[in-house]
């Protein structure tokens, strides 16, 4: 079927008629195009589409993973994973069956599973009542629910947040910073 045609290299190439008015104006129908005299789709080439907003990428309970994830959409881990999971603007959810030993990197974390690694959320972190956290935190908000484990350290981002005209500390913060070093001090 291919094999059987033959080059004519004399011949000008076939020219492509333009779009008729019809073709132009109506754009709900596929896009065609024409070579040599025969009508073909062009859906197949179309590039896909981004995922839809409310879309959510699932990683499924029987899914180990050994490596870095990284993307630009929503996901769900329901499985295993060893390494890096970095989605830096979306939310990243540990289902209640995952098993992560990794470090998180995203907007959002909600952890219903167990995670060994640490955890850095530009939003806010929650760690739900069966979930499990060994690692630091760093995050602007977080919330542990009662029945929750977590081991760790926990450090408030707050870099969006405007403080007392004067770029100081506010008193709660210094009181709290004092406390802290004075136990430190005298251990």
């Amino acid at each position: 079927m291919w094999g059987n045609k033959k080059a004519e290299p004399d011949s000008p190439p076939a020219a492509v008629p333009a779009p008729s008015k019809a073709q132009e104006t109506n754009t709900t129908k596929p896009t065609s195009a024409i070579v040599e005299g025969k009508v073909m789709s062009t859906d197949a080439v179309r590039p896909l589409a981004a995922a839809p907003a409310g879309s959510t990428a699932r990683l499924g309970a029987s899914l180990h993973i050994k490596g870095e994830i990284s993307g630009n959409e929503d996901l769900q881990v329901d499985g295993t994973v060893e390494g890096l999971i970095q989605l830096d603007d979306r939310k990243l959810t540990v289902g209640a069956s995952a098993k992560v030993t990794a470090d998180l990197v995203a907007r959002e974390v909600v952890v219903y599973g167990s995670v060994k690694g640490n955890l850095r959320a530009r939003d806010r972190i929650e760690i739900k009542k069966d979930g499990s956290v060994i690692g630091d935190l760093t995050t602007s908000r977080i919330m542990i629910e009662d029945g929750a484990y977590f081991k760790g350290a926990i450090e408030i981002d707050r870099k969006g947040e405007v403080t007392s005209s004067s770029h100081e500390k506010p008193a709660f913060v210094k009181a709290a910073t004092a406390a802290v070093q004075a136990g430190k001090a005298s251990s």
